[in-house]
Protein backbone atom coordinates (compact mmCIF):
# COMPACT_ATOMS: atom_id res chain seq x y z
CA UNK A 1 0.00 0.00 0.00
CA UNK A 2 1.56 3.17 -0.67
CA UNK A 3 1.16 6.18 1.52
CA UNK A 4 1.56 10.25 1.68
CA UNK A 5 5.17 10.67 2.16
CA UNK A 6 5.12 13.83 3.54
CA UNK A 7 2.08 13.21 6.61
CA UNK A 8 4.71 12.45 8.87
CA UNK A 9 6.39 16.00 8.58
CA UNK A 10 3.07 17.34 8.60
CA UNK A 11 2.00 15.70 11.71
CA UNK A 12 4.75 16.31 13.53
CA UNK A 13 4.30 20.15 12.59
CA UNK A 14 0.95 20.31 13.54
CA UNK A 15 1.93 18.71 17.22
CA UNK A 16 4.53 21.17 17.50
CA UNK A 17 2.75 23.97 16.88
CA UNK A 18 0.38 22.77 19.45
CA UNK A 19 2.55 22.40 21.71
CA UNK A 20 4.04 25.91 20.80
CA UNK A 21 1.15 27.23 21.65
CA UNK A 22 0.70 25.53 25.11
CA UNK A 23 3.82 26.47 26.44
CA UNK A 24 3.94 29.69 25.55
CA UNK A 25 0.59 30.36 26.62
CA UNK A 26 1.34 28.78 29.91
CA UNK A 27 4.66 30.42 30.08
CA UNK A 28 2.70 34.13 29.83
CA UNK A 29 0.06 32.94 32.28
CA UNK A 30 2.93 32.03 35.11
CA UNK A 31 4.35 35.18 34.13
CA UNK A 32 1.41 37.36 34.47
CA UNK A 33 -1.89 35.93 36.55
CA UNK A 34 -0.31 32.66 37.91
CA UNK A 35 -1.31 29.48 36.62
CA UNK A 36 -5.36 28.38 37.65
CA UNK A 37 -6.92 24.85 36.74
CA UNK A 38 -9.77 27.24 34.76
CA UNK A 39 -7.03 28.75 32.48
CA UNK A 40 -4.99 25.88 32.28
CA UNK A 41 -7.83 23.84 30.99
CA UNK A 42 -9.18 26.62 28.44
CA UNK A 43 -5.17 26.55 27.46
CA UNK A 44 -5.38 22.91 26.62
CA UNK A 45 -8.68 23.14 24.71
CA UNK A 46 -7.29 25.93 22.89
CA UNK A 47 -4.17 23.76 21.90
CA UNK A 48 -6.29 20.63 20.88
CA UNK A 49 -8.34 23.00 18.84
CA UNK A 50 -5.07 23.84 16.80
CA UNK A 51 -4.37 20.00 16.37
CA UNK A 52 -7.17 19.64 15.27
CA UNK A 53 -7.29 22.32 12.99
CA UNK A 54 -3.42 21.84 11.41
CA UNK A 55 -3.77 17.86 11.52
CA UNK A 56 -4.01 16.93 8.16
CA UNK A 57 -5.59 13.76 6.77
CA UNK A 58 -3.37 10.43 5.75
CA UNK A 59 -4.17 9.95 2.18
CA UNK A 60 -3.60 6.28 0.81
CA UNK A 61 -3.75 3.97 -1.91
CA UNK A 62 -3.94 0.38 -2.51
CA UNK A 63 -5.08 -0.95 -6.16
CA UNK A 64 -8.37 -0.21 -7.03
CA UNK A 65 -8.76 1.78 -3.58
CA UNK A 66 -8.04 5.32 -2.23
CA UNK A 67 -7.99 5.33 1.62
CA UNK A 68 -8.48 9.38 3.48
CA UNK A 69 -7.66 8.98 7.22
CA UNK A 70 -9.08 11.79 8.78
CA UNK A 71 -9.05 12.42 12.88
CA UNK A 72 -11.97 10.48 13.63
CA UNK A 73 -13.02 9.31 9.97
CA UNK A 74 -11.86 6.98 7.66
CA UNK A 75 -13.18 6.96 4.10
CA UNK A 76 -12.33 4.83 1.67
CA UNK A 77 -13.72 5.30 -2.29
CA UNK A 78 -13.05 2.43 -4.96
CA UNK A 79 -11.34 3.97 -7.71
CA UNK A 80 -12.03 1.49 -10.28
CA UNK A 81 -15.74 2.27 -9.76
CA UNK A 82 -15.90 6.05 -9.89
CA UNK A 83 -18.94 7.47 -10.03
CA UNK A 84 -18.06 11.44 -9.96
CA UNK A 85 -14.35 12.89 -10.00
CA UNK A 86 -14.45 16.79 -9.62
CA UNK A 87 -12.05 19.62 -9.32
CA UNK A 88 -14.09 22.78 -8.62
CA UNK A 89 -11.29 25.43 -10.07
CA UNK A 90 -10.89 28.50 -7.73
CA UNK A 91 -10.34 28.83 -4.28
CA UNK A 92 -7.72 28.62 -1.60
CA UNK A 93 -7.62 24.97 -0.43
CA UNK A 94 -7.75 22.80 -3.81
CA UNK A 95 -9.43 19.72 -3.53
CA UNK A 96 -10.07 16.47 -5.84
CA UNK A 97 -13.89 15.29 -4.64
CA UNK A 98 -14.22 11.58 -5.29
CA UNK A 99 -17.45 9.83 -5.11
CA UNK A 100 -17.71 6.15 -6.19
CA UNK A 101 -20.58 4.05 -7.27
CA UNK A 102 -21.33 2.12 -3.83
CA UNK A 103 -21.73 6.03 -2.12
CA UNK A 104 -18.05 6.15 -1.06
CA UNK A 105 -16.70 9.17 -1.03
CA UNK A 106 -13.65 11.33 -0.06
CA UNK A 107 -11.82 14.52 -0.72
CA UNK A 108 -8.11 14.86 -1.24
CA UNK A 109 -5.93 17.94 -1.02
CA UNK A 110 -4.48 18.88 -4.64
CA UNK A 111 -0.97 19.03 -3.26
CA UNK A 112 -1.33 15.37 -1.96
CA UNK A 113 -1.41 14.22 -5.13
CA UNK A 114 1.15 16.29 -6.66
CA UNK A 115 4.00 15.25 -3.83
CA UNK A 116 2.94 11.63 -4.45
CA UNK A 117 2.81 10.56 -7.66
CA UNK A 118 2.36 7.50 -7.39
CA UNK A 119 -0.56 7.77 -5.70
CA UNK A 120 -1.71 9.96 -8.50
CA UNK A 121 -0.45 7.05 -10.87
CA UNK A 122 -3.08 4.39 -8.81
CA UNK A 123 -5.76 7.23 -8.98
CA UNK A 124 -5.56 7.68 -12.42
CA UNK A 125 -5.86 4.02 -13.29
CA UNK A 126 -8.60 3.39 -11.68
CA UNK A 127 -10.36 6.62 -12.83
CA UNK A 128 -9.06 5.61 -16.70
CA UNK A 129 -10.87 1.76 -15.37
CA UNK A 130 -14.28 3.41 -14.44
CA UNK A 131 -14.22 5.39 -17.78
CA UNK A 132 -14.26 2.31 -19.72
CA UNK A 133 -16.63 0.69 -17.69
CA UNK A 134 -18.81 3.58 -17.75
CA UNK A 135 -19.71 4.32 -14.59
CA UNK A 136 -17.60 7.95 -14.52
CA UNK A 137 -19.46 9.54 -17.52
CA UNK A 138 -19.62 13.02 -16.91
CA UNK A 139 -16.00 14.07 -14.99
CA UNK A 140 -13.55 13.65 -18.24
CA UNK A 141 -13.04 17.20 -18.63
CA UNK A 142 -12.04 17.11 -14.89
CA UNK A 143 -10.21 14.01 -15.17
CA UNK A 144 -7.87 15.21 -18.29
CA UNK A 145 -7.63 18.92 -16.84
CA UNK A 146 -5.90 17.03 -13.50
CA UNK A 147 -3.80 14.72 -15.07
CA UNK A 148 -2.74 18.03 -17.10
CA UNK A 149 -2.10 19.72 -13.96
CA UNK A 150 -0.07 16.87 -12.18
CA UNK A 151 2.08 15.77 -14.82
CA UNK A 152 3.12 19.70 -15.60
CA UNK A 153 4.20 19.88 -11.55
CA UNK A 154 5.81 16.43 -11.33
CA UNK A 155 7.71 17.57 -14.48
CA UNK A 156 8.36 20.76 -12.71
CA UNK A 157 9.77 19.26 -9.35
CA UNK A 158 12.07 16.88 -11.88
CA UNK A 159 13.36 19.90 -13.88
CA UNK A 160 14.07 21.83 -10.63
CA UNK A 161 15.57 18.65 -8.40
CA UNK A 162 17.99 18.35 -11.69
CA UNK A 163 18.66 21.69 -12.09
CA UNK A 164 17.32 22.15 -15.21
CA UNK A 165 14.31 24.42 -14.06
Amino acid sequence: MLSDVGWPAEARSAVGCAALLLTASLTVDVGTHGLTLLRTAGFIALASVVLVVLLPARVSAAPDLLIVRGLWVTRTVRTDRLAALAWPTGGTAQRVILRDAEGGRADVDLRVLTANPAIWLRLEAGARSSLQRGTLSHATSDLARLSLHIHRETARSVLKVSGLD
